[in-house]
This record gives C-alpha cells, structure tokens and sequence, in this order.
C-alpha cells in the first residue's frame, strides 16, 4: 500500500479506488446498465427499503456462517458472480479471482466470456468452480464449453436465459467499446467477416462506425431461438447439475422446475439487459414462494453490504452472487482486494447475524426483516 494510503473499509470505497485505477471505457463497461438505468439504480436502493426485525437475549458468542450449496461446503453463503473480462480490471484476470475465492472458501463462478482459459483458471486454485454458459447460435462451441467445463473439474453449469440479444448499454455504445480476444474460443470462430449468422472478428479489434462492437458481436451468437425444450439437449451432453440464471418470475420459476433444473438464480443480469424490471432484491420472494423449498434459490443483484446478505436470506435465498464488488477489488488491489471485498461481506454479515441474534444461518427467517409490502399491509 502507498504512503499515505488508506485501506478501504467498505465495498463503496472500493468501488472509488476502481474508478480511479481503471480507463474510463472500462470503468463505465463494468458499472453500467442498460437504457435509462433504472433497474441499475434499483438494484442496490431497493435494499434500503428492508429494515430488520431483530431478536435480542440470544446467545451469539458463536456464529456460524457456513453453508453446503449444492452439496459443496463453503465458508459462507457468499459466491462470486460469473462476470467478464477480468482482464481488463487486472492484467492476471480470471485467474486471481479464482485464486481469491479458493482462499476465502467460496464458489467462483467463472464467465462464458472469461479472458482466462477454463483450464488456466482450473489450474489456478483449488476453489469448488461452476461455469456460465451462453448458447451460441452454433450449439457446437456452447457443447465443446461444457465438456471443457467438466474435464476440468467444475461442478455445476450456471444457464443464463436472459439474454437472447444483448441489452443497450448507451455508455459502451458511447464509448465505442471494444470486445477483446478471448482465448477460450481460439480455433473455434471465424476471424472473416463472413456469414452473419456466426460471431467473427473476436481476434481482430474491429473499429465501427458508431456504437459497440459488443452489440455486433452478440447479435451475431447468441441463440434467440433457445427455449425450454432446449433444456433436454443441455441435459443429453452433460451430467453436470444445472441452475438456471436470470429467472424473476413464479410462472418461469414454476416452468424452470418442471423441466428438472437443480437450482434457480434469481437475476436481472446486474441491470444490463431489460431496463424496468424490478429490483432483484424486490423479485426474490415470488420466485421462493413459488418453489417452495424444492431446489435452491441462489440470488444475485445489487450486493453491496453484509446487511444486504442477510436480507436476501432471509427472503428465502441459499446464497448470494456478487459480482460487480469484486471488479472493483481486483482492480484496485488485485487478488488481495477480491480477498478483502469477500472478507468484508463475511464480517459484515457475521455482525449483522450478531445483533439480529441469529448464531447459524438456519436461524435466519423471513420474521427478520420487514418489506415495504409488509410496512403496507400494516397501513391497511
């Protein structure tokens, strides 16, 4: 640390440090949201409408944060988020990520459009892994990344189904941001402009007109055809457990258990897809009740505090996914800040599990928090 140099004690100066160590295109990249960004706003000020209902004259000398999600032990019901490009955060990228996680004892959740191989992150830490997977217009490559996913020790697929074409993110289309190469596709994709119906130029930066070649690029691979009966050919070329990301519905809730799905993440893509749609945080609770403790409920969006952990559990999550948080740790700090921001997520829940009077994480109930729905009905 630099002389003179403060230590950040919360997620919020962590954010500023990025801002400061980042290129401003990647900087507005990473924190952005689509359209007007509401959703983006609503991600994180939704929290404050929860406020708690603690119990007092318990005994919390010990707290016991851990957890199993999906039969994996883990030190706290805290996961990192599959997000992309850590490279442009940190020169080592994905690796460090998967390198903190392993250290804190939390899962990592590793990008489809990671800039670190599955195999270098593989290689990098002993951390329990799940993959993100898009599906590509040429199921092909989607299917090469999940057997790669396999070989190489992950345990679980993480689905993303909200994204059938790529939300409008005006800033990167400001900016005229630019999609690097990513190894993981090397060999694999045209670098011709050729057929539209295939993703190309991902190893030659391309320079457009106006806009995001992000736009470009995602238009031409992402599937928008894919839909629940797609699920079983998923299933047929892995065994690997699948959770489904970006479900904000009882009805998709519902649907997403009928077709056997061992897990449910409940998402708005960090507000960088449909502007309008609730706050995560506000979505939580439809989908819990409507799955009725028969899969987990994971839960990601607008993490920024312990206290924001603890109601996201005591709305019905298992767990939750940060993503942005660890962006800015390891732009700031590299594998020493990812460190930091989980640590700071842990210590802060432990406290809030404290003064709520809840020693272990199964005496987190839906009795400790009360909602702005709650706050109405007492009004009428």
């Amino acid at each position: 640390m630099a002389m003179g140099e403060e230590e950040p004690v919360n997620l919020n100066e962590y954010q500023q440090l990025a801002r400061q160590a980042l290129p401003k295109m990647y900087y507005d990249y990473f924190t952005g949201g689509s359209e007007d960004q509401h959703t983006l706003r609503e991600n994180t000020a939704a929290f404050k409408q929860i406020t708690f209902r603690p119990r007092i004259l318990v005994d919390v000398s010990k707290i016991d944060m851990s957890t199993t999600i999906l039969g994996y032990k883990t030190s706290a019901p805290i996961m990192i988020a599959p997000t992309a490009m850590h490279k442009l955060a940190h020169p080592q990228g994905e690796a460090l990520t998967a390198r903190a996680a392993g250290a804190c004892n939390v899962i990592m959740g590793l990008s489809f459009m990671s800039m670190c191989t599955i195999e270098e992150v593989a290689s990098s830490c002993n951390a329990v892994r799940f993959f993100q997977l898009y599906i590509y217009k040429r199921r092909e490559i989607s299917a090469l990344m999940v057997k790669r996913a396999e070989a190489n020790g992950f345990k679980a697929i993480l689905l993303t189904v909200d994204t059938p074409k790529l939300g409008r993110r005006e800033a990167d289309i400001k900016n005229k941001m630019i999609a690097p190469g990513l190894k993981n596709f090397e060999g694999l994709l045209s670098t011709k402009v050729e057929d539209a119906s295939e993703i190309t130029n991902l190893f030659i930066l391309l320079f457009w007109d106006e806009g995001s070649n992000l736009e470009v690029l995602a238009a031409r691979s992402l599937d928008p055809s894919f839909s629940w009966k797609d699920i079983a050919w998923l299933r047929s070329i892995t065994k690997l457990p699948i959770l489904i990301k970006g479900v904000l519905t009882r009805e998709d809730a519902i649907k997403a258990m009928e077709v056997g799905v061992e897990g449910i993440i409940v998402s708005n893509h960090g507000a960088r897809q449909l502007d309008f749609v609730p706050a995560a945080i506000d979505a939580l609770e439809e989908v819990v009740l409507a799955v009725k403790g028969r899969i987990p409920v994971l839960f990601d969006g607008g993490i920024r505090r312990g206290t924001d952990v603890f109601k996201a559990l005591a709305l019905g999550a298992q767990a939750v996914m940060i993503g942005r948080p660890v962006i800015y740790g390891l732009a700031a700090k590299g594998e020493y800040g990812v460190r930091r921001v989980i640590e700071m997520l842990k210590d802060e829940l432990e406290l809030t599990m404290a003064l709520s009077g809840c020693p272990t994480l199964t005496h987190i109930t839906r009795n400790h928090v009360r909602t702005e729905l709650d706050h109405r009905h007492c009004r009428l």
